[in-house]
């Protein structure tokens, strides 16, 4: 019987990982400076500091590197309070499991703040009893800390509690710690569809036919 669900946020919930690459390309941006083709690829790898270091160089900026982290984490900012949209059906999907008694929480890599203001913008805060992040915990989701927190909040073990995500990293840790896991497609992992799909209970292209999911989940 499934009693909870912890959804990861970022390409799971919202269609927000496109921000990650393009922050670097929008600060540039705002500031009237044309971005190299291939920025935000080249960015995605490196740390906030080693992103900052590489544009103040690149680009002859005159604001140190706190000052760059600061405005490209304004970008960020912004997209998340205005911008950041949730991915097609996702309202219905979570109001089906509120219906269904389902308990809700969130488990996230993001800054709580951002969260919160995107849920607060898009009315979907009242759904979740509580959101939970790896700064907050301690631990990433390499590691099933934030998994465990989540399902001790709601009261619910993990062979009744769903996890739904889009990140292999992160499905295998759920998978490792007992979870009924939801593989979430997003494009940002385009490459590791497959390999999502043969892992997973269940695999969700899109938030569509809640009934027939709701079929799924109550057998596996």
């Amino acid at each position: 019987m499934i009693r909870g669900a912890i959804f990861d946020v970022d390409g799971t919930l919202l269609d927000s990982m496109p921000i990650w690459e393009e922050a670097g390309e929008r600060y540039l941006t705002s500031r009237e400076i044309v971005p190299e083709r291939g920025l935000g690829q080249r960015l995605y790898p490196m740390t906030m500091e080693e992103g900052a270091c590489y544009l103040k160089h690149t680009y002859g900026l005159p604001e140190s590197t706190g000052d760059i982290i600061n405005g490209i984490n304004r970008q960020i900012e912004q997209f998340y309070r205005y911008s950041a949209r949730l991915k097609p059906g996702a309202a219905e999907f979570l109001e089906g499991l509120r219906k269904k008694g389902v308990r809700l929480t969130a488990a996230t890599s993001s800054d709580r703040h951002l969260i919160e203001a995107a849920f607060t913008r898009l009315g979907i805060g009242p759904y979740f009893e509580r959101i939970f992040t790896c700064t907050e915990v301690g631990e990433g989701k390499d590691k099933p800390k934030i998994f465990r927190e989540a399902a001790a909040c709601m009261g619910t073990a993990p062979e009744e509690t769903l996890v739904f995500e889009d990140a292999l990293h992160a499905i295998d840790t759920s998978l490792g710690s007992g979870f009924k896991t939801v593989g979430v497609y997003d494009a940002s992992s385009e490459d590791r569809q497959e390999e999502i799909r043969a892992k997973v209970h269940i695999y969700m292209s899109e938030y569509r036919a809640f009934d027939l999911f709701w079929e799924s989940a109550s057998r596996c």
